[in-house]
């Protein structure tokens, strides 16, 4: 009800607007695309089919560059493998400037190592890099950390003695361990009642921010943001995480030690009271705060949503369970826990954590980029500041690099002889200058929760695989797995 009593009055804004608005002034420098209605843009096309079915829709249409007017706002769309590393390796630093996503901004506000541009973004992010490396990620400590929370996460699935159970809420546990471990030098337990509550956090924004709403948000915020709605509920469930943030670093401050940096926060005060005397400096609170909310949505939310949906696809194929469970066991065997050397001597297992994160498409057109000049780009003028989409789902799904592109197929990943193979469009964590930061850390996770799992248990369901629906719940920014009931049978 809420949605259509706003679709109507932005529909009747649009109208009225229609007198007195022309043409797009911008139009005539842009890509062709969908001609759009003033204020209303290309709302009317998208249909309920949500934004992602419409982009790739335009792209039979106009081919791989095209724009598309989301309200008055022109963005300009980049879909195939090529094309995308053309804009976002070629010419990295042109398009290295970061868009908005509109049901978020009130938040981020261009605050914070994943929303910012410019100067801004290149000091976090070099920090958020070199800080994150020196407190786990790439070295054997990340590891050790993820192996004992695997352990821990066997220890809970053993109490289940195979019932059904819904596996979001400890695959998010477990992610989300890990990144607080290298962020705010802790892990929590399972029950913690702080701790169940910013998961449930986690769980709600991404499926909002995912959803059909903040598709139709994204047209018309100027307008929708005075009325109540989602954007309302996303903001105080994001305010609320960033409420625990600062608690954690008044705790931080309280008790930091400047010889003996604990984690990400006592690197990044020690590095304010550095640069205290810079009044340029853009190591504050307000993105300390918004880092510390980025890190720990994205590294709890995208890894966790992948892992759900591995298993709920294990539960499809059970054959390729029974491939890995004969790898695990030729590799690994039973009496020592999976570790990251393992990962290059077990290629099908490797094959099936790719095709797992292909197939799940979890950011399917990432986070909006933004040229920083006047660019030329395949016979266009892409004006400066204008907003570009890299579609990653369309090199996801490029049927030139993949053989069955809309079906989960391990063999995109392995050559003739069953090695492993690499592939030039699987870009999950995009490419770039913006790729994702966590990419290293949520490969490990990947391999060694999913391993250990498989190691110490075979899966099963209520529903017999043929009638197992991989359709996400929500597509939109994000793609968010169904819901299911899986058993955990110790082997």
């Amino acid at each position: 009800m809420e949605l259509s009593v706003l679709l109507f009055l932005a529909l009747l804004m649009g109208f009225l607007l229609l007198l007195v608005r022309g043409r797009p002034k911008t139009r005539g420098y842009l890509p062709p695309g969908p001609r759009p209605l003033p204020f209303l843009g290309n709302l009317l096309q998208m249909g309920r089919g949500g934004l992602l079915k419409f982009f790739l829709q335009q792209r039979e249409k106009y081919g791989d560059v095209f724009t598309v007017y989301l309200g008055s706002k022109p963005v300009v769309m980049l879909c195939g493998t090529e094309t995308i590393r053309e804009a976002l390796v070629d010419q990295a630093e042109v398009f290295s400037g970061r868009g908005k996503i509109a049901i978020v901004d009130p938040v981020f506000q261009g605050y914070g190592v994943i929303f910012a541009s410019g100067e801004r973004w290149k000091a976090l992010r070099r920090f958020s890099v070199t800080t994150m490396r020196d407190f786990g990620m790439g070295k054997r400590s990340v590891e050790e950390r993820i192996q004992e929370e695997a352990q821990f996460l066997v220890e809970e699935l053993r109490k289940s003695q195979g019932a059904l159970l819904d596996p979001a809420f400890l695959l998010q546990a477990i992610t989300a361990n890990i990144i607080c471990s290298i962020v705010f030098g802790q892990r929590f337990d399972y029950k913690d009642r702080q701790f169940l509550r910013l998961l449930e956090l986690f769980y709600k924004s991404f499926g909002l921010i995912s959803s059909f709403y903040s598709q139709v948000f994204e047209f018309f915020s100027g307008f929708l943001k005075h009325f109540p709605g989602t954007h309302r509920q996303i903001y105080n469930n994001l305010q609320e995480i960033i409420t625990f943030c600062k608690h954690c670093v008044e705790k931080h401050r309280e008790t930091l030690d400047p010889s003996a940096p604990r984690d990400f926060i006592d690197t990044y005060l020690l590095r304010m009271d550095k640069e205290k005397s810079n009044p340029h400096s853009e190591f504050h609170h307000k993105n300390l705060s918004v880092t510390l909310l980025s890190l720990f949505f994205a590294g709890t939310e995208t890894t966790s949503t992948t892992l759900r949906y591995g298993f709920l696809i294990m539960l499809k194929y059970p054959h390729i369970v029974e491939r890995v469970q004969k790898e695990i066991e030729q590799v690994i065997g039973s009496h020592r826990p999976p570790a990251l050397e393992d990962r290059t001597k077990m290629p099908y297992t490797d094959a099936v954590l790719h095709e797992i994160q292909r197939f799940a498409d979890l950011i399917p057109f990432a986070v909006p980029h933004v040229v920083t000049k006047d660019t030329h780009f395949q016979g266009y003028i892409i004006p400066k500041n204008t907003e570009v989409y890299p579609i990653l789902s369309s090199a996801l799904h490029d049927p030139r690099y993949f053989e069955k592109p809309d079906a989960f197929n391990p063999d995109h990943f392995l050559d003739a002889n069953g090695a492993f193979k690499k592939n030039e469009a699987f870009i999950p964590f995009s490419i770039g200058k913006r790729i994702c930061l966590g990419e290293g850390i949520a490969r490990n996770e990947l391999f060694l929760f999913f391993t250990t799992v498989l190691q110490n248990f075979s899966v099963a369901s209520p529903v017999d695989p043929a009638d197992i629906d991989l359709t996400p719940k929500e597509s939109g920014v994000g793609k968010v797995a169904p819901t299911y009931q899986i058993r955990f049978l110790p082997r």
